[in-house]
């Protein structure tokens, strides 16, 4: 479908984030207008140093400003949204429950409220959960008709966010989809509090790395790229395969601790003399969560198609191109 996305326009929020910033990048190179809802100046950003943020449509305000996402979908004629835009910090969730609770939760109904009533406009949105609003299963991997029980705050966020969503389809006709992705990874991503740039920084500079927990917490760490490549796929193709209303897994599948990814890590730098500094301090966080993406390859015929190290070498070049500069 290499001529979908021509023409098309589409609202991004959460555009100066990891993937945010890939997203654009991508939809550009498709040939879409692209409007971006942006909050704050984020100069590092890779919407902003690749000079993508040049050749977008760009809508200052919040989320949690309902006026202001209406006019964005409004005034540009939106036909496509990817709701990406949330506070993603595990451990800023857990500080700041409020702001989480307003940008993840209250955004989210405003995002979807002004959909609704721009109903001649819309007619696809992707909303951005997160393996996190599944909370803590014995059974593992998680499939999509596990119950949602996120507990902490972030992944209580996620899991509300995702009972709006299905609220706005099944009661007024709102064309949703749901992506719930594992950790994401790639160049760009300037929260050095997560492992891979944090890893990746520490390692470039010689220094210990720092892990927050045992070292033994289990996630399906996944290359943004693949990322952008699925939310599009699952846009391009919801009504024709008749998915709106539906949710995705999207993940490697190849679940690693924390020890492992820093040991990856260290050895593509070349800096496996680096002890990692196990400082065990991480709290309010679920250890053992990954993904069944069994129905992403049955229904839309997806694969990722980078794997773990491929990923990760072309992040740390970035990384490694950005410490430079």
């Amino acid at each position: 479908m290499t001529d979908f996305w021509q023409r098309r326009n589409v609202l991004v929020t959460g555009a100066t984030g990891l993937l945010g910033s890939w997203m654009c990048r991508t939809l550009l190179a498709r040939g879409a207008t692209v409007t971006c809802l942006i909050r704050d100046h984020v100069p590092g950003s890779l919407l902003r140093s690749s000079g993508d943020v040049d050749r977008v449509q760009v809508v200052h305000g919040a989320l949690e400003d309902y006026a202001t996402v209406l006019r964005a979908i409004n005034e540009y004629e939106v036909d496509t949204v990817f709701h990406l835009g949330a506070q993603t910090i595990v451990g800023t969730a857990n500080r700041s429950v409020m702001s989480t609770f307003d940008a993840n939760i209250r955004g989210t109904w405003n995002l979807l409220e002004a959909c609704r009533v721009s109903d001649k406009l819309v007619q696809r949105v992707v909303v951005a959960s997160s393996d996190k609003a599944y909370g803590e299963h014995e059974s593992l991997p998680y499939t999509e008709d596990l119950p949602l029980l996120g507990t902490y705050p972030y992944d209580a966020s996620k899991a509300c966010a995702e009972l709006l969503t299905r609220s706005f389809h099944e009661t007024f006709g709102v064309p949703v989809a749901v992506t719930r992705c594992g950790n994401l990874f790639g160049g760009g991503d300037l929260n050095f509090n997560r492992l891979v740039p944090g890893t990746v920084r520490s390692a470039l500079l010689g220094e210990r790395p720092i892990v927050r927990s045992d070292g033994l917490f289990e996630r399906d760490y996944f290359y943004v790229e693949d990322a952008v490549g699925a939310y599009l796929l699952l846009a391009e193709r919801m009504q024709e395969l008749d998915l709106v209303g539906e949710a995705f897994n999207f993940g490697t599948e190849q679940p690693m601790t924390v020890l492992e990814v820093v040991d990856r890590v260290l050895q593509k730098v070349g800096r496996s003399d680096l002890e990692p500094d196990v400082r065990n301090e991480a709290s309010g966080e679920i250890r053992r969560q990954f993904l069944d993406c069994s129905k992403a390859r049955r229904r839309l015929g997806w694969r990722p198609a980078f794997a773990f190290d491929d990923g990760l070498e072309r992040a740390i070049d970035w990384y490694r191109s950005h410490l430079r500069s």
